[in-house]
């Protein structure tokens, strides 16, 4: 838990109303402690691995101010240590991202997190703006992806050119890989993928563990022939009843139920995937 110097957004009533909460919270949702949005399906990519399948250029993204009021909300009744927007690609929609990271950043949230592919512009100077926008808002956790699949319709020296204009900014970057079957299996996608990180190296951004790919949407089409019967689910699936994040799909739509026709905090209180009744 952190501080009380830390919660600038509560008050004494606040702190009051916290425990409250605790005390009477949904049982599905005590362990929550991040929050996500996937601002948009529309992406400048066209990955082969995608678990979404293909992507438009353009697209629906999620309403800026019901997603920052989203934030707020849900902060003052958990203890949300992460905040994160990804995609598709979130940088063609960067209002929505600059929200959501400043009410983040205005909540105290330590972590706030973007995960972006880098292309989403060809003009340095929009590079550059969208850079010092993401620092303005307090982005902590820049998550670059950089990989065989990525690079394959993406090119590196844009990328290249966002990563050196965020680190002029001071954000934090880190390059975020998909590896195939494991990070240490030996096949042409990874190798390929190591050196597109090795690229990087003259930049001196470190490179996160990344993720591992399953067999869904465009993944399942193009790689099937790697996948086993060890490789059916997906391994980043949430437990129901063990909720740690709540995400946020671009038209809305979050734990059942809408957050453009119902607030926040009722859907989260009527969350409930099994059916039982553990109020009243």
């Amino acid at each position: 838990m952190r501080n009380p110097e830390d919660r600038g957004h509560r008050g004494v009533r606040g702190r009051c109303d916290f425990r409250l909460h605790q005390e009477n919270m949904n049982p599905y949702l005590k362990n929550l402690n991040k929050v996500e949005f996937v601002v948009t399906y529309a992406c400048t990519g066209r990955c082969k691995h995608c678990s979404e399948g293909d992507h438009a250029s353009c697209g629906e993204r999620i309403d800026p101010a019901i997603a920052a009021d989203a934030v707020r909300k849900i902060a003052a009744a958990y203890e949300i240590k992460t905040v994160l927007t990804f995609g598709g690609e979130p940088l063609i929609y960067p209002d929505a991202v600059y929200a959501i990271m400043k009410t983040a950043t205005e909540l105290n949230i330590p972590k706030r997190q973007v995960i972006t592919n880098g292309y989403f512009s060809k003009n340095a100077d929009k590079i550059c703006e969208v850079a010092e926008q993401l620092a303005a808002c307090g982005v902590n956790d820049l998550l670059l992806s950089a990989d065989a699949f990525h690079q394959e319709t993406i090119p590196l020296n844009v990328v290249r050119q966002f990563a050196a204009e965020a680190k002029e900014c001071g954000i934090p970057i880190r390059l975020q890989p998909a590896w195939l079957v494991s990070a240490t299996n030996d096949n042409p996608y990874n190798r390929k993928t190591r050196e597109i990180l090795d690229s990087f190296a003259d930049m001196e951004i470190s490179v996160n563990e990344g993720n591992v790919i399953f067999p869904e949407g465009n993944a399942l089409k193009y790689l099937a022939e790697y996948f086993t019967d060890n490789h059916t689910e997906n391994p980043y699936a949430e437990d129901p009843r063990d909720v740690r994040c709540v995400s946020f799909e671009p038209n809305g739509n979050v734990l059942g139920g809408n957050v453009y026709r119902k607030d926040i905090m009722e859907i989260l209180e009527d969350y409930n995937p099994q059916g039982e009744r553990f109020y009243g």
